[in-house]
């Protein structure tokens, strides 16, 4: 099957996570983050990595100056934290989230790769994902392959607790 277009961008099922995301248009903001995180070999490494990738409006919507300030090189460790906490080390499609969120009656905890754990349910048939300051993310593109994983597009950009 065809991966979804991201970011007005076809998605290669051959390539890994970072040479995706650089094409995608909705994610410049993401890509940025990756590079001045120094995350880009983790991305392209062997995986597998489940990412939940917020677009630049999830990011947009964070208060006035965060991106900016998180940017800045003395910010590394911050920025790696948030960036890590939308990473899994798996391979989780859209299909086995919700299998176990149906197994775990509802919710099912999520570990990620920054030592967050997000709590993902459903709302109808969109999967959510909750930080743990309570900030909700809805998965807008789903199941977008990757030679190294997979990405779940988000519209909200989930944050560790500080």
């Amino acid at each position: 099957m065809k991966n979804p277009m991201v970011g007005g961008a076809e998605m290669f099922a051959d390539k890994n996570i970072v040479e995706n995301a650089v094409n995608s248009a909705d994610h410049t903001t993401l890509v940025a983050a990756v590079k001045a995180a120094g995350l880009v070999d983790t991305l392209m490494g062997e995986g597998p990595f489940t990412v939940f990738a917020p677009t630049n409006d999830a990011f947009a919507m964070l208060q006035a100056g965060t991106v900016e300030t998180l940017l800045k090189p003395e910010n590394k460790a911050a920025l790696q934290k948030v960036l890590t906490c939308h990473v899994v080390a798996a391979n989780a499609m859209s299909d086995a989230i919700g299998k176990m969120i149906a197994d775990d009656d509802g919710k099912h905890a999520v570990p990620t790769v920054g030592g967050c754990t997000l709590q993902a349910y459903m709302d109808g048939d969109n999967i959510v994902l909750e930080d743990e300051r309570g900030r909700k993310a809805t998965v807008t593109i789903a199941d977008v392959k990757q030679s190294n994983g997979v990405i779940h597009v988000i519209d909200t950009v989930l944050l560790p607790k500080m």
